[in-house]
């Protein structure tokens, strides 16, 4: 069986990671072995923001990079359709697998979900099974791009894995056979949890000034303690959707409330090259301070520090040493629940609901005061929370030995 796998932004490797690892375990101990290629679509085209989480991930490079690069939606999912379908006829896979929700998703779904083969592969098959792993998200909010490449993806999709019970349900109402779906757990844990450990040797508390050596237990007037056994009490800051970022009044009461927050403990925001580009286009580089890391404590008036973009390691160390993230990322609502680590969420809506049902996760908005409420209750409150279902570290597993026994 030749399984060709796509990814195109940053949180499809730490998914891709998983399933690569699983195919390796496979064909140590089983016969036939698995042959796969790895695609990088190039959707993610800064060193940070992709190339280095091969590295971190301990995965091989890509067999095939597209470059794609930057774009519209409509010219960045066009130019990876060009580019797609001349490798899958090249290589004629099995299984075309797919993950999450990006544009690389949909793109390379629509390329293998229309393409045959004249004559058949050389295992028989006139068209590669399409496998999309992270089934059955919903958000229930179209105006979303993600939400539309989720449905669509699904759609077309011969093989649905999900990640929590919820997803079989909702894919049945659409339509999808119960036969094709698959709750298999969290591929992303996966990744999570088998590098947790490595993680935590990475130098990136001592180069922010967050480690407990670095400064007292607790925030700039001792208000907030930490829950870490190594770092000093801080939050994490990511925003990158369009919905947050690309609206001037809108950022800009995120960033008001943010600045309450960041009274309390200092705030460490990794910004996202199309936030960066934002901040500066609406002339809100007044309100926070860009530094580089190394400089050692969090410095800036309103006490939010930015830097640039961390490797997969680098900032998984900073999340799960963090006393509270706020976010408006899908990945890391999941991440921040495995981890323990309270999670607000700058979204009216999320796609992961069991996150908030059973993990860290508590969904605010976007308004200024929504957002101070919220944060402060889980500074002060972190709650009790479980890990979902299957989220255990075998996700990728589960989905091989289903490949191997449905393309057999």
């Amino acid at each position: 069986m030749k399984v060709l796998l796509v990814a195109g932004a940053r949180p499809n490797f730490m998914k891709i990671a998983s399933i690569v690892d699983a195919i390796h375990a496979h064909n140590r101990t089983a016969e036939p072995a698995i042959e796969y290629v790895l695609v990088h679509t190039g959707q993610h085209y800064d060193e940070k923001m992709s190339h280095s989480f091969f590295r971190d991930l301990g995965i091989p490079t890509p067999a095939v990079d597209l470059g794609v690069g930057s774009g519209s939606h409509a010219a960045q999912t066009a130019e990876i359709m060009k580019r797609f379908e001349p490798v899958v006829v090249k290589e004629q896979p099995d299984v075309v697998l797919v993950v999450g929700d990006v544009n690389s998703t949909i793109a390379c779904t629509l390329v293998a979900s229309k393409l045959e083969y004249p004559g058949g592969n050389r295992s028989g098959r006139l068209r590669p099974v399409l496998a999309h792993v992270e089934a059955g998200l919903r958000s229930g909010d179209r105006t979303m791009p993600e939400e539309i490449n989720r449905i669509l993806t699904d759609a077309l999709s011969d093989l649905h894995f999900t990640t929590e019970l919820g997803a079989q349900d909702l894919l049945m109402r659409e339509g999808i056979a119960k036969q094709r779906i698959h709750f298999v757990g969290n591929t992303m844990v996966d990744t999570l949890l088998k590098h947790r450990h490595h993680a935590e040797q990475s130098g990136i508390l001592a180069q922010l000034g967050l480690s407990k050596r670095a400064g007292k237990d607790g925030s700039q007037d001792g208000v907030v303690r930490s829950a870490s056994p190594k770092a000093r009490a801080y939050a994490v800051v990511t925003l990158h959707r369009p919905s947050n970022v690309d609206h001037p009044e809108t950022f800009r009461g995120i960033l008001e409330a943010l600045t309450v927050i960041s009274a309390q403990l200092p705030i460490i925001f990794p910004v996202h090259p199309r936030t960066q580009a934002r901040i500066k286009e609406f002339g809100l580089g007044d309100r926070i301070a860009f530094a580089d890391v190394g400089e050692g404590a969090p410095v800036g008036a309103s006490g939010i520090r930015c830097i640039q973009p961390l490797g997969y390691l680098e900032f998984l160390c900073l999340t799960a040493n963090a006393t509270l993230v706020l976010t408006d990322s899908g990945g890391i609502q999941e991440e921040t629940t495995v981890l323990g680590v309270p999670c607000v969420t700058l979204r009216e809506n999320t796609e992961r609901p069991v996150t908030i049902s059973q993990g860290t996760n508590v969904l605010v908005g976007t308004k200024p005061p929504a957002i101070i409420d919220g944060g402060l209750k889980k500074i002060h409150n972190r709650g009790s929370h479980r890990i979902p279902e299957l989220w255990d570290g075998h996700a990728g597993e589960r989905i091989i030995r289903i490949l191997s026994q449905y393309a057999a």
